[in-house]
Parts: structure tokens; C-alpha cells; sequence
């Protein structure tokens, strides 16, 4: 069980199946009937990874007359997209800090073996 809401989105998102259904929803609001359409899979094994999402917060259902409709949510999607841009920059400054410091070295042993 996830501890927390990115783990949440994370986990929800390692999925095909999930991703392929969130791609869908990015085109609006959709029916689980409409959802299972492109899948070779049962309805109950669709509304297993939609239950994943909506747990996930990833999307919202709600009943309309007969049908059981799925909406797309995106502020968990902003929230670890913001978390992956945190440490992509993270990383980046370290890989150039570590760069700096290896032409450093680089430059220092060929300052070295000349003065020899």
C-alpha cells in the first residue's frame, strides 16, 4: 500500500494498461465500457486498474443514469512531474559540479607532467 500520494501516482503508473487508460481520459471524461472498448480484457479486470487510479487520485468516477463515468486528474501527475524536475536538477548540478572537477584534475596532471 502506498505511503504516500507520489508513491500512490507511482505505483498506479507502472502499469500499461493504466497508463493507456489514462491516455485516453486525456481526451475528457469517458465510460468504463467506453475505457475497456480497445482491450482484450474483461470489464472486471478494467475497473481493477481504474479502482488503481482512482485510489491513486489519479482519476475521479462518478454515476451518471446507467453508466459509471471516469474523469482524468492531473495535479497528482503535476505533483510528480515537480518531484522528477526537483531531482532531475539535482542531479544535473552534481553530474556538472563532478565535471568541473574532473577537467580540474585533468588540467592539474597535465600542468604536472610538463614541469617535469
Amino acid at each position: 500500500m502506498p505511503v504516500d500520494q507520489l508513491s500512490g501516482t507511482f505505483q498506479a503508473l507502472a502499469d500499461p494498461t493504466r497508463r493507456a487508460l489514462m491516455a485516453r481520459l486525456t481526451a475528457g471524461e469517458a465510460s468504463v465500457q467506453e475505457l475497456a472498448k480497445p482491450f482484450k480484457m474483461s470489464l472486471p479486470a478494467i475497473s481493477k486498474h481504474l479502482k488503481v487510479l482512482e485510489k491513486s487520485g489519479l482519476i475521479v468516477r462518478r454515476s451518471q443514469a446507467q453508466q459509471r463515468l471516469c474523469k482524468l486528474q492531473t495535479q497528482p501527475i503535476k505533483d510528480a512531474v515537480d518531484w522528477l524536475e526537483h531531482h532531475r536538477k539535482l542531479w544535473e548540478d552534481r553530474l556538472d559540479r563532478l565535471e568541473e572537477y574532473l577537467q580540474e584534475i585533468q588540467k592539474k596532471g597535465e600542468n604536472h607532467g610538463r614541469e617535469k
